[in-house]
């Protein structure tokens, strides 16, 4: 049950922002073509829509470990270049990414716990 209840907790944040990343790229499109990704309008969406995905499958308790590994697939860039703390200079903006970094790195560490469950 508690697993239940984590799984669907963990996946909100992967629905409600792959969403808003799919239905609003803005400008994250900025940023990811700023990183070199080709196509940085579809990338974005097509990330959102990964989560989106991952989210609904993680929460619903669909294939989680296949879940986690898509999401974590989805985090990791999102995380490089979403919230490259180290590129901002000192101040409000900084400290915002960095929080932002760390809370990623806290839904990778959920997510990895999920991947190495027992069944």
């Amino acid at each position: 049950m508690f697993r239940s209840l984590g799984h669907l907790l963990l996946s909100g944040i992967f629905i409600a922002g792959g969403w808003n990343a799919f239905a609003k790229p803005g400008p994250r499109v900025n940023k990811v073509a700023d990183a070199g990704i080709p196509e940085p309008e579809q990338a974005v969406k097509l990330n959102g829509a990964a989560m989106v995905i991952g989210g609904l499958l993680l929460g619903l308790g669909i294939a989680p470990k296949l879940a986690s590994l898509l999401l974590i697939g989805t985090l990791i860039p999102t995380t490089a270049v979403g919230h490259a703390f180290w590129k901002e200079e000192e101040g409000a903006t900084r400290q915002q990414q960095l929080t932002q970094f760390f809370k990623n790195l806290g839904l990778l560490g959920g997510l990895l716990i999920v991947l190495t469950e027992k069944d």
